[in-house]
């Protein structure tokens, strides 16, 4: 041990010591993979050699258009080739990727543009109208906009800006990209959902993108040339860092704009798509897809679903369909996924049913992460590994992100005692598997006793007439909250408020089981989760 004392000249230097970052993996694939296809959408189908150089095109006209290293570029776009290319391209010149949920409100937009101090974006011409309404609500500094339109969907020009591929135009396909010096210098800005007040800027750096890449091949057991089908929109913890991942690989990307069953199952079967990420939502779309719309595979598609957990009665429609599902859980705070219900052969022989409920967990901590342990929200002390006592999920790893852009109090907050407080309460079973229960905020408190919604939507979702459900907590003068489920049916069938009332009766406890039932069309945000937060003011206001 003696030698260690003394480490001179044995400093870093730029022959030992290169800053993490995605970024090298597409340099790299430009030169291993030239001729392999890299990105396809309709008609548009670019080599490695090809992406390559848009991207590098990218990043030189937006040097030319005068963003510098540490400058915000906010995209507006749903999942086509020109945001793929920006994940990318907007790094190369040590720029910072701001990709906005393409749902969002005028005045959110807004808000965004003017917090992030966004210097220029790129607009998909569907959402220019959003934008250019955001714009006028904004005082000071506005981003120069360059539409992005989308012939192949029917979205032409406006004629109003300068396009993608004119601006593209402007830029030098030899341009040297400015990688980062400190892995630690800004990649990614994405702005939370906000379902209560402002959205908080969460801040990624290029070394955690680097190792998610990393540790998402490790734990989707990824070979080479995986082709990959973009469901998670890339303005979502950046489609997971999915994108960032495929050429490290010489994968294939293709871009999938509007999500419906009919055209994951022709992507599946026209370009052989093998591995997808998605929320249940998904999957529950693909079970009730009409035969009109599926189409037939002879491979086995890899399925990584997070948002919330699947119900055993999806997992088990989908499945015989040719998919293999794999909870995975994360937030925007940590990049995206960050555990895995990592299968054990021991439970290939389980019933269906327990096979389902296990496949349900949230699952073991992914490689780049440290850990991902449930506490005791007061005392910080670890709960019982007992299947029962519940706390909180708390995560340490090199994939949290920096923190809140412009609020220290709030990553103060976030990050105190040395954890990440995800806000979901979970329980953790004696093999160490995680168990979501719910969101803190979503747990219904009934006469004393907590009440987790995700449980009562398992069993609700068992009904043979139950699309989708939700259940949030009702204000009751005697019991202080009770539980209120909102349903959509099955295309064609029906079923009572009594009926599934009884329902669960039959397979939870009496203060478990929903007191209202309503029917409707579920609120529901643009990665497929539903928003509790809307249902719940509905609730509150029934009789």
């Amino acid at each position: 041990m003696g030698w260690m004392r003394d480490e001179t000249g044995l400093e870093k230097t730029a022959a030992n010591y290169v800053a993490l970052t995605p970024l090298s993996h597409l340099k790299r694939a430009s030169y291993i993979y030239p001729d392999r296809l890299a990105v396809i959408y309709g008609a548009h189908r670019k080599t490695y050699a090809e992406y390559y150089a848009r991207v590098s095109q990218l990043a030189s006209a937006l040097v030319q258009a005068g963003i510098k290293p540490g400058d915000v570029v906010t995209t507006v776009l749903p999942n086509i080739p020109a945001h793929v290319e920006a994940h990318f391209g907007v790094p190369a010149c040590s720029a910072v990727l701001n990709a906005v949920n393409t749902r969002l409100d005028v005045d959110t937009i807004a808000y965004i543009l003017g917090h992030g101090e966004s210097r220029l974006a790129l607009v998909d011409t569907e959402f220019l109208p959003a934008v250019e309404a955001a714009l006028e609500l904004m005082e000071g500094d506005k981003p120069q906009i360059i539409e992005v339109p989308d012939v192949e969907a029917g979205h032409t020009a406006t004629g109003r800006y300068t396009t993608y591929e004119d601006f593209l135009a402007t830029g030098d396909a030899k341009f040297k990209w400015i990688m980062p010096q400190d892995e630690w210098e800004s990649l990614a800005l994405n702005y939370t959902s906000g379902t209560t007040g402002r959205p908080k800027g969460v801040v990624y750096h290029h070394r955690g993108a680097y190792l998610m890449t990393m540790g998402t091949v490790v734990s989707w057991q990824l070979v080479l040339r995986p082709i990959y089908l973009t469901i998670v929109p890339l303005f979502h913890c950046n489609g997971w860092n999915h994108s960032w991942m495929m050429p490290m690989l010489g994968g294939t990307i293709v871009c999938l704009r509007d999500i419906t069953a009919k055209a994951i199952f022709d992507a599946i079967a026209d370009e052989g798509v093998t591995h997808f990420g998605g929320a249940p939502i998904v999957l529950n779309s693909l079970v009730n897809a009409p035969e009109s719309e599926r189409r037939t595979f002879d491979h086995t598609v890899q399925v990584f679903t997070a948002g919330a957990p699947p119900p055993a009665a999806t997992l088990q429609g989908v499945e015989p369909l040719g998919f293999n599902v794999t909870q995975v859980y994360g937030l925007t705070e940590t990049y995206g996924h960050i555990t895995e219900c990592l299968w054990r052969s021991r439970w290939d022989d389980h019933p269906d049913e327990e096979r389902y409920a296990i496949k349900a967990r949230t699952g073991v901590l992914m490689p780049m992460m440290d850990e991902a342990v449930v506490l005791d929200p007061e005392t910080h002390k670890p709960a019982p590994h007992d299947s029962i006592t519940q706390g909180e999920i708390m995560i340490r790893g090199h994939t949290v992100m920096k923190g809140y852009l412009k609020n220290p109090e709030a990553t103060r907050e976030a990050f105190r005692d040395g954890y990440f407080h995800s806000g979901d309460i979970a329980v953790q079973h004696p093999d160490t598997y995680l168990q979501i229960m719910d969101r803190s905020k979503d747990i219904i408190i009934s006469g004393g006793e907590n009440v987790s919604s995700v449980e009562v939507e398992n069993a609700l979702a068992k009904h043979p007439a139950v699309s989708l459900c939700a259940v949030v907590a009702k204000p009751d003068e005697k019991w202080g909250e009770v539980p209120c489920a909102f349903v959509e049916l099955k295309p064609g069938a029906s079923a009572t408020e009594q009926e599934l009332i009884s329902f669960v009766r039959e397979r939870l406890a009496g203060f478990k089981t929903p007191k209202r039932v309503v029917f409707e069309e579920l609120p529901k945000t643009s990665t497929g989760k539903i928003q509790k937060f809307e249902l719940r003011k509905t609730a509150a206001e029934l009789e």
